[in-house]
């Protein structure tokens, strides 16, 4: 697993590293499958953040933890992604065995006008749309965008306001 440590309004020094990396690094043996994680370190007037995005095998677990101390920050953020991780292991296990079925209800489409303010780019991995929630509920967002695997088109799900999902299909016409 590669970790990259990065600095925001922070030096990232050798001892502060090797404490994240070391954190970080005991993910390797729950997850076996991570590529690499990306550790970013921020201050901001007293509030020390750090934010963490493991990468394994297409799925993104990210988790950020905000404390006065930045040590404590780390631990913070480590203990939320070992919650993480434990929900996406047993989610695998239940995916496996057949049970969760997300239901699959079309939505209206929405609109508001404004400026974009924010782009963002992602790879993207061709996935059912039970994988797709597991993902959408590990990142911890109310929607997300992904490649269905039997189509080959972009879908998106979403949570509803009832707690189930909604799934966005295109049609070709």
């Amino acid at each position: 697993m590669k970790i990259l440590v990065n600095g925001r309004h922070l030096e990232v020094t050798p001892a502060l590293k090797s404490y994240a990396e070391e954190k970080i690094g005991k993910f390797e043996k729950y997850l076996s499958n991570i590529t690499e994680a990306v550790v970013t370190l921020s201050v901001e007037k007293y509030r020390h953040k750090v934010e963490v995005l493991l990468k394994a095998n297409g799925v993104m677990i990210q988790a950020e933890g905000i404390t006065g101390e930045i040590y404590s920050s780390i631990d913070e953020v480590v203990e939320k992604l070992e919650k993480q991780v434990k929900k996406y292991k047993e989610k695998l296990v239940s995916h496996r065995k057949g049970e969760n079925k997300a239901s699959a209800v079309p939505a209206a489409p929405f609109y508001e006008e404004g400026t974009i303010i924010k782009k963002k780019r992602f790879d993207m991995k061709p996935m059912s749309p039970e994988e797709a929630v597991m993902q959408m509920d590990l990142l911890d967002k109310d929607f997300f965008v992904f490649a269905n695997d039997t189509s080959g088109d972009i879908n998106v799900i979403y949570r509803r306001k009832d707690g189930n999902y909604g799934l966005i299909e295109p049609v070709k016409r």
